[in-house]
């Protein structure tokens, strides 16, 4: 027989190898060390005993007793290998004695077979023969080991596993705190350099990988190396000899397992470098869909994205291909080295009679079972190895000592604040663009108390200088000094305590409003807050929303209007109650009337402050004490609004060039944060194997392969019982010719292994590859046919749609493929089983069935309780997961309002969650772990008992109990891997409903080429009757409320009106992100619901306030404009020219193929929006939409962008909306809007005549200087 616990360690070889690649298949994994000022100079890996540093002595504490545990139940094998052995010689004994026996003439007196006439019976060598072996009582005391033994285990691999899964939980705990809290106090400069979704994966991913490596894979670690040192005491105990041959081949193995692991592990590392590519495509994408829809650029984005997911594809099918070469070699050598054992066993046996044959079975398997265990230990080496190198940039972070650090107590605190603030040759470049310099040797001085205006082009440094002020940045060289101290010596969270700032774009948290105005100042009353929102002009506004104060703002404050965004920032910085104000562009949002009255609350907050206002438009900051006018990173002049014009300088040209003031918010769609928690059916396996379909000819070599490989196991079985028979046969010469047939036939069977496993292997690795990146592509077009209202609802935010592409499609995979390989092997594997068991003797086969659903119950229950917790598990990160990605993407803000101390406590009470499921599980997880370990034990008890019995009583051959039990425990094992493989499979199915959930989905709006209409000659007539709209996430608020406006062919709309009157919602149903409710939008006379959306959307051109950019080089950016064709450097070019950019293009060192960085990051305001308009220019569009596009300019830029868009206004139907009247001066109609509809429309001077709502936003809004 073979040894079924070895012979279970032999199947679940393959099991634990596939199951680590599933599990080691992490999503993605980016090695951007960039940040890290070392330039990769120490690749030097974390230690595998550095992945503790973590642990407490009660940690150490528990992982020691549960390592003596694993030790003591690697043990246990071999000791039972022992009772084997004793076991065989007893069979063998007693059949050679029923031999003897069956002669009439023999009899046996005092346990020596003697003739009937009372000699003694001698065989060839004057030896006597044995008899009288009573095989029941004998079976009986094997029976009662195997239980003990069995016992025993189920005590050990209980505390084995229990303990280390805790004590790692308790870890993770630790590192996911202190990486948190560590990556919260990083400098700015750092998160320039490090991306956010970087970030949250390696929160995620990373640290479960290091869990992965300190849990229970370290103590199945310890369990085999404990296994594979017993198992050699064993075989050498019993005999030196042969276990010396079985060493020297054994290397053999150890070695295959070896490079399976290292190969293995360089290939998932590329195809994850490969996917991370992909990745990053997939989020900037879906971040900025609205711009994707807009320019139609959904087939070019599908096409990019395909094209970093071919390269993680063939990593993929080459990591498939090597496992099967390898796992094919690991089966060939296994074979062949039981035929050498075999032959050379059976000589020690027969012609020197060193062993017996029970030593023989003790000593083979002894050496095997050591040999398989060190093989398997490989796996967990792999998990080891994938920890320690996600460890790697954990802990890098963890120990890099932040250059500004926000938590430090360091650092003086003044005791009286005047506030003069000085520059002293300040020089500084941004740590992500060294070879750009911002600040050119700066020096300024603001008086404590005096307002300081900056003005200057976009891109002059302005708001740099407030950074560093705030202390993002420490200056290159040079240093700023408060009150004469260089604030470089006091205490950071002291001096951002003094500041208070208002920006441009204010960042609101995902909480309601008042909370987002005590994040200004700790522990502040319901009534400072009401005061500070009637100081900063929101009152009247909060009180008019339905839950007034505890309006939820929505993710980025998405529920607000800019203007009212605005307000609720001024509030928040004036409760501080700061002694310096940042005001950086803060009413440049607003529109007129709102921005009069914010102005109003500026300048009542200004009083008796030192404050310093960055403005574009001059009109805001005539009455500044001082103004400082920058170029080119230096402050060039500086003096009052008087003494600038007669300098005739940088403020001079501005305020010349500049008319009247200005600015107004988009509407964005509100999201409900009423979260409907869906069940998801599992999906049928058919669906997901339909994906699979054009793989057939792959699956089905695959199915084959895995037959082949599932009949060798009872085929083993069959010949490993043979040899066991021969050595009952008394003829020597039969004896040798029947061991050396088995032998060859051993050597068969190991050939044709190594091809069927490379087959199976590279057919289902090919095939599954293919699978997962079909459903990305499929999963990622889906997502970008969705109507934009989709994307509003926050469980579809890109960083939710990214990872569900990296993790469901990979999930997916694991239903297919090498899970299809797994059920046919097993399912031919236990039909052979079975068939060979029942035809040689059913009673016992009947017997020993009895325990198959106990061994195939463990395997299922262990997979059962597992999914449970992987739910939960993740349901419980996601909670933290939001917590920690709206952290670090608002960090600037956070960091200006010193709360990252708060947002840290969050995030460690949000993960108390998963950390109490994570104990539960571990014990969970060890009972059902001891269960199906002491399991076979059992079996072994029973069936060797009741096989004595049929031996002797039915007189049935000994070497039928050993093939039936070998055959009936092999099918066994199977069923339990079939099962073990259900954790994936129950993963997969639940992945694969999501992904079809996705795909089922009808977009409200059909985005497909051919639904609706298309026509020639389009005019770009456009019509609103009436609409009526709501935005679907805030379906109480009503935006539109029956708009009535139309615009013939070429005529310029202008929209004006108070922020949130719902101006840029008419722009978005224009476009058809949306739909109205009620009411139509005609489009030359077609209404736009019929219109083919790809069609509708080429006509337009759409140029928006914060203007999005990819990030790849200008060029592509402005070829973005038109997805359709491929287009010439000449016309962008010309764009370029049309959008007065090209000139600045030129100066950049790379001209056009610069790369613009993340969402342009690299560029300035005023140069975003120029590449935004050359990339609507380029589109050649009928309908031009411009929506606030010169609010975000300095008036230098602004006269300049003003200018290309009227160039390029020119025989187009164009809707401005602007807040800036003087833009619009020249406009065909301006309508004039308040809460959803039209008040009044006309030109200019019928307006102005009309004296009511234009004329008055005229006359206050906007001093014209």
């Amino acid at each position: 027989m073979k040894d079924p616990i070895y012979l279970k360690k032999v199947t679940s070889l393959q099991e634990d190898t596939d199951r680590e690649y599933c599990r080691t298949k992490p999503d993605r994994e980016e090695e951007n060390e960039k940040g890290d000022g070392k330039k990769k100079e120490k690749l030097l890996d974390v230690g595998f005993f550095q992945l503790f540093r973590f642990a407490t002595w009660k940690d150490t504490l528990m992982m020691v007793v549960g390592g003596l545990c694993a030790l003591v139940h690697g043990a246990a094998s071999p000791l039972m290998l022992l009772v084997y052995g004793m076991m065989t010689n007893t069979f063998v004994a007693y059949e050679l004695e029923v031999q003897e026996l069956a002669d009439p003439n023999k009899t046996c007196i005092n346990n020596t077979i003697t003739w009937i006439n009372g000699s003694i019976f001698e065989i060839a060598e004057n030896t006597t023969v044995f008899c009288g072996v009573d095989i029941e009582a004998q079976m009986t005391m094997f029976a009662y080991y195997y239980v003990g033994i069995g016992l025993g285990v189920l005590i050990v691999s209980y505390f084995q596993i229990a303990l280390w899964v805790s004590a790692a939980a308790r870890q993770i705990q630790r590192i996911r705190k202190t990486y948190f809290r560590k990556v919260m106090r990083m400098e700015i400069g750092w998160f320039d350099c490090n991306s956010v979704g970087e970030l949250n994966t390696r929160i995620s991913d990373d640290i479960n990988k290091i869990n992965n490596a300190i849990a229970d894979q370290v103590s199945i670690f310890i369990e085999r190396i404990s296994t594979f040192i017993f198992g050699f005491m064993v075989g050498f105990i019993g005999g030196w000899k042969l276990t010396l041959v079985v060493i020297a081949v054994s290397p053999l193995i150890g070695l295959a397992a070896g490079l399976m692991a290292m190969a293995v592990a360089r290939l998932t590392g590329r195809e994850l470098q490969a996917y991370a590519k992909a990745g990053s495509v997939a989020d900037e994408v879906l971040s900025s869909i609205r711009t994707v829809a807009a320019f139609g650029g959904e087939d070019k984005e599908v096409e990019r994205y395909d094209k970093n997911l071919i390269e993680a594809q063939n990593w993929g099918v080459k990591k498939g291909t090597i496992i099967g070469v390898f796992q094919g070699y690991l089966w060939c050598i296994i074979f062949l080295c039981y035929a050498l054992a075999f032959w050379y066993g059976s000589k020690l046996v027969i012609e020197t009679k060193e062993l017996s044959p029970g030593t023989l079975i003790q000593v083979f398997f002894g050496v095997l079972m050591a040999a398989m265990n060190l093989g398997q230990a490989s796996p967990c080496l792999e998990a080891f190895a994938s920890g320690r190198a996600a460890a790697k940039t954990i802990f890098d972070t963890i120990d890099r000592e932040p250059e500004i650090d926000c938590f430090s107590e360091k650092g003086h605190k003044l005791d009286k604040v005047t506030g003069d603030i000085e520059f002293h040759n300040v020089t500084f470049n941004y740590p992500s663009r060294p070879d750009v310099k911002i600040l050119d040797s700066l020096s300024m001085l603001i008086r404590a108390g005096e307002t300081t205006a900056f003005v200057g082009p976009s891109g002059s440094g302005k708001s740099t200088t407030v950074q560093l002020f705030q202390r993002f940045y420490n200056p290159k060289e040079g240093m700023l000094t408060l009150d004469g101290h260089d604030i470089r010596s006091l205490n950071i969270q002291w001096l951002r305590s003094l500041i208070g700032i208002v920006e441009q774009e204010p960042v609101l948290f995902a909480t309601t409003i008042a909370d987002n105005i005590r994040y200004g100042r700790p522990g502040v009353t319901m009534d400072d807050i009401i005061q500070a929102t009637k100081e900063a002009n929101a009152y009247n506004f909060i009180m008019d929303l339905p839950q007034r104060f505890d309006t939820l703002v929505g993710e980025g404050g998405g529920q607000m209007s800019g203007g009212q965004k605005q307000r609720i920032a001024i509030a928040r910085a004036l409760i501080r109650n700061p002694r310096i104000l940042l005001l950086d562009m803060a009413t440049s949002a607003l529109d007129n009337e709102s921005e009069a009255i914010v102005q109003e609350a500026l300048d009542k907050a200004r009083m008796g402050r030192t404050t310093i206002t960055i403005a574009h438009r001059l009109s805001t900051i005539r009455n500044a004490d001082v103004i400082i006018g920058f170029e080119h990173g230096r402050a060039v002049e500086s003096g009052t609004h008087n003494d600038l014009l007669e300098k005739k300088g940088v403020y001079f040209t501005l305020v010349t060039l500049q008319n009247q003031g200005n600015d107004m918010p988009s509407m964005e769609p509100q999201r409900s944060k009423e979260e409907a928690e869906e069940r998801v059916e599992p999906a049928p396996v058919a669906r997901i194997l339909k994906y699979n379909k054009s793989e057939w000819p792959y699956m089905l070599l695959g199915s084959i392969g895995a037959a082949i490989n599932g009949s060798v196991n009872p085929i083993y079985a069959i010949l490993f019982s043979q040899i066991l028979g021969t050595f009952s046969i008394r003829d020597l010469d039969e004896q040798r010719a029947q061991i050396n047939g088995i032998c060859i036939l051993f050597c068969a069977v190991a050939v044709t292994s190594f091809f069927s496993q490379f087959l199976q292997g590279y057919a289902f690795g090919k095939s599954g590859e293919l699978l997962t990146r079909r459903l990305r592509k499929v999963g990622f077009q889906a997502m970008l046919k969705q109507e934009v209202g989709w994307f509003d609802d926050p469980r579809n935010s890109p960083g939710a749609l990214t990872t569900r592409l990296a993790t469901d499609a990979s999930m997916v995979q694991g239903a297919t493929g090498s899970q299809i390989g797994m059920i046919v092997n097993s399912l031919t594997n236990i039909g052979a089983s079975f068939i060979i068991a029942f035809s040689f003797s059913w009673k016992l086969s009947l017997v020993v069935v009895c325990f198959l659903p106990l061994i195939g119950l463990s395997g299922v229950f262990q997979a059962k309780m597992l999914t449970g917790f992987a739910n939960e598990d993740k349901k419980a990160m996601e909670a933290a997961g939001q917590v920690s990605s709206e952290a670090l993407a608002n960090i600037r803000t956070i960091a200006g309002l010193c709360k990252e101390s708060t947002f840290v406590e969050t995030y460690e009470q949000q993960l108390e969650a998963p950390y109490k499921s994570a104990k539960k599980k571990a014990n969970i997880y060890g009972i059902c772990f001891a269960f199906a370990q002491c399991v076979i034990f059992m079996a072994y008890a029973a069936s060797f008992r009741y096989g004595g019995y049929l031996v002797s009583s039915e007189r049935l051959h000994y070497l039928v109990v050993f093939r039936v039990i070998s055959a009936i425990v092999i099918s066994g094992t199977a069923l339990g891997k079939a099962s073990s493989f259900t954790p994936d499979y129950a993963k997969a199915k639940i992945a694969a409903a999501q992904f079809f959930k996705l795909l089922d989905r009808v977009p409200k709006i059909s985005m497909s080429q051919i639904d609706g209409e298309k026509w020639d000659d389009f005019k770009g007539e456009l019509e609103f009757i009436n609409c009526k709209f709501t935005y679907p996430t805030r379906p109480d608020i009503q935006v539109l409320n029956g708009l009535l406006v139309s615009v013939k062919p070429g005529q310029t709309l202008a929209f004006v009106g108070c922020s949130g009157c719902g101006k840029s919602t008419s722009v978005q149903l224009l476009e058809r992100f949306y739909d109205p409710d009620e009411g139509r939008v005609l489009i030359d006379g077609r209404p736009s619901h019929t219109v083919n959306v790809p069609f509708l959307r080429a006509q337009i051109g759409i140029v928006s306030q914060e203007p999005v950019l990819f990030d790849c080089s200008i060029a592509e950016n402005i070829q973005y404009g038109d997805n359709t064709r491929r287009m010439s450097m000449e016309e962008i070019v010309d764009a370029a020219k049309k959008a007065y950019l090209h000139d600045f293009v030129m100066t950049l060192p790379d001209k056009y193929e610069t790369p613009v960085g993340a969402q342009g990051s690299q560029l300035s305001r005023g140069q975003k929006q120029r590449i935004a308009i050359a990339r609507a220019i380029v589109r050649n569009p009928k309908i031009l939409l411009l929506d606030e596009a010169t609010s975000a300019l300095d008036t230098e830029s602004e006269k300049t962008v003003q200018a290309a868009l009227d160039e390029a206004r020119r025989g187009r139907t164009c809707i401005v909306i602007a807040h800036r009247l003087s833009t619009i001066q020249t406009a065909d109609i301006i309508a004039v809007m308040s809460q959803g509809a039209v008040i009044e429309r006309g030109t200019h001077e019928e307006l102005m005549a009309k004296r009511a709502a234009y004329y008055k936003l005229v006359t206050t809004g906007a001093p014209i200087s």
